[in-house]
């Protein structure tokens, strides 16, 4: 008699992680319509589990991978931008900068 077990696998999903959200808070300090936006895309970012860079593309179609694990993300129709390294070996990501989009064009996203 042939028996088949079932075998179940516990498969813990870890989720993304901030770090550095002053950096938002000081951008909505200074443009409250930045607020709601801004909170809404940390309460996305939290509730993904990536497994590379690409796949951001397809939660925020107008992010833009810049290289050395660095994405830039429009919010609010561009009108802000945020930039972020993330680190997917961990599920992190780090925010570098926030602003409009003027102040980021006076910024090196690279080095920022």
């Amino acid at each position: 008699m042939l028996r088949v077990t079932k075998v179940v696998t516990a498969v813990k999903l870890k989720f993304m992680r901030i770090v550095k959200t002053p950096i938002l808070e000081e951008c909505y300090k200074k443009h409250a319509d930045a607020k709601t936006p801004l909170e809404t895309w940390a309460s996305i970012i939290r509730n993904l589990t990536l497994e590379n860079l690409n796949e951001i593309k397809r939660h925020f179609g107008t992010a833009d991978v810049i290289g050395n694990d660095r994405v830039v993300f429009d919010i609010k129709g561009n009108k802000y931008r945020v930039i972020t390294v993330v680190l997917i070996r961990n599920q992190t990501v780090y925010i570098r900068w926030a602003g409009t989009h003027a102040d980021y064009d006076k910024v090196d996203a690279h080095t920022v």
